[in-house]
């Protein structure tokens, strides 16, 4: 049998949610708006992540922080 412990939380269809809408805001924050767009990536990984979608919701808000990244260099390469 699978060794679960007290503490641990089980993923639920909510955290599944976050996660992939935070990936999804990290493909936005790319092409649309950097701050808002990776701020609430961030935000929903993180929530994912909490909500028992550990790994990937952990990725998720390291995507939406890089995609912020690449979209803001790309917004001062294009206005420069």
């Amino acid at each position: 049998m699978a060794d679960i412990h007290a503490s641990a939380r089980p993923r639920s269809n909510a955290a599944r949610i976050c996660t992939i809408i935070a990936f999804v805001f990290a493909a936005l924050a790319i092409f649309l708006s950097p701050l808002i767009f990776g701020v609430l990536g961030l935000i929903l990984g993180i929530v994912g992540a909490v909500l028992g979608d550990k790994p990937l919701g952990w990725y998720a808000a390291a995507a939406s922080v890089v995609g912020a990244i690449i979209g803001a260099v790309l917004v001062a390469a294009l206005l420069n």
